[in-house]
């Protein structure tokens, strides 16, 4: 089975989706393979024979290893503005490389006449690959990888609308030259298109099987396995060039849980397509979150849960993870505890990114009376938890494009 991550999203971190589930293959002793053709292509576009001559071009082009090892260097960030002439020199090769048929960024991918949003430009997108602009990457990588060990199954992790174009692209290059292949899309983009009321499956005859949700269960289904247990699977990133990542060292993504445990914002996605909670025993992500740091030598870890669980913040505040660490978490009566803060500074969060889900007074925008209980919390308590957590975190709180600013050297 081979797994591919497509481009275009930030290069600055491993896939998480295509590491959970090379985890549960590994536990299910599956054979696979993983494609980050997403940094593959950033890389090989930025380095594009044939670029303008202008002055910002020669200088990015001139300087364009310079400017990489500087990303790739903890140093480099302690001098922001050389730090922001590197990306900036970088981001504009990647955008002079797409012209004139497309916009492109190191996190955006927009395509002259082409929409992600529109079902029959993504078919188009499948039917013309040639006209994409990573298609010379692509065409040489895709084949590449398959004819090593050639797959049966090749699924694509699709979360963004910025990778949809490309996925598509990448779709009807192999269907039209390995047309055996069982063909698979899953990933947040998927889950959000299935999960809508009106769902119709545009796309038959393209993919052959559209996953919403985890794939671990679907996946594992197809190569034949028992399906128990597979919700917690230890993410496997040993598969995946981590030195290779537009970040000082290794920042490594984990995600303890599925859905939200708040489950009542009226905004929140997770709450429109119900999608379940489902959650890592926090001592079970503590323990993975220190192996897999430990393992990979990680200066950072990104946890993605839409809301850090508060069991999970106790977890962590019994058993600290090495590195700085970083999420988001709801301002909730445990944030309102000087000690319960300090005590997330000793151990090593880095930066909290927080949210009440408030808006405005007690009525909407006609005078009715807003439903409290369906926003992320009650007026009434944001006040003096945010005052407290705000003073605990303002001795501490940083980028993240700086881990080396650890808090007990702040």
């Amino acid at each position: 089975m081979l797994l591919i991550h497509p481009p275009v999203a930030k290069p600055c971190e491993p896939p998480p989706g295509l590491a959970r589930l090379a985890g549960a293959f590994r536990d299910h002793g599956i054979g696979y393979r993983l494609l980050d053709a997403n940094l593959e292509g950033i890389l090989w576009l930025m380095a594009r024979k044939g670029l303008p001559h202008d002055r910002w071009t020669v200088r990015g082009v001139k300087n364009l290893h310079r400017n990489l090892a500087l990303l790739r260097n903890h140093r480099s960030y302690d001098h922001f503005d050389r730090y922001k002439r590197a990306v900036m020199d970088i981001n504009h090769l990647v955008e002079t490389a797409g012209l004139p048929r497309a916009r492109i960024s190191l996190a955006n991918y927009q395509q002259q006449g082409f929409s992600p949003v529109r079902s029959e430009d993504l078919i188009r997108a499948a039917e013309h690959p040639e006209e994409n602009v990573f298609y010379p990457y692509f065409s040489s990588a895709l084949p590449e990888a398959m004819e090593k060990d050639p797959p049966s199954v090749v699924g694509f992790s699709l979360n963004f609308l910025s990778q949809a174009l490309c996925t598509f692209a990448m779709l009807g290059f192999i269907r039209k030259h390995c047309p055996g292949v069982k063909l698979i899309l899953g990933g947040g983009l998927i889950t959000s298109w299935m999960r809508k009321p009106d769902w119709k499956n545009p796309f038959e005859g393209l993919a052959d099987l559209l996953v919403a949700g985890p794939g671990e269960e679907a996946l594992l289904s197809l190569a034949g396995c028992r399906t128990e247990n597979t919700n917690f699977p230890c993410p496997e990133y040993g598969d995946l060039p981590l030195l290779d990542y537009l970040s000082p060292q290794v920042v490594l993504p984990y995600s303890a849980s599925n859905g939200c445990y708040w489950n009542r914002c009226s905004f929140c996605p997770e709450r429109a397509e119900g999608n379940p909670y489902i959650q890592t025993p926090p001592e079970k992500a503590v323990e993975d979150i220190r192996g897999l740091a430990r393992r990979h030598h990680a200066v950072l870890v990104h946890l993605l849960d839409n809301a850090v669980s508060p069991a999970l913040m106790d977890a962590l505040a019994l058993h600290p993870p090495s590195p700085p660490w970083y999420g988001f978490a709801r301002i909730t009566d445990r944030l309102a505890d000087p000690e319960f803060c300090m005590a997330l500074k000793k151990i090593r969060l880095c930066d909290a990114q927080t949210g009440g889900g408030i808006r405005g007074p007690g009525r909407d925008r006609q005078g009715r009376e807003r439903d409290r209980s369906r926003n992320g919390i009650a007026r009434a308590e944001k006040p003096e938890n945010r005052r407290n957590f705000d003073v605990r975190l303002s001795s501490f709180r940083h980028s993240r494009r700086n881990p080396r600013r650890c808090p007990q050297n702040s």
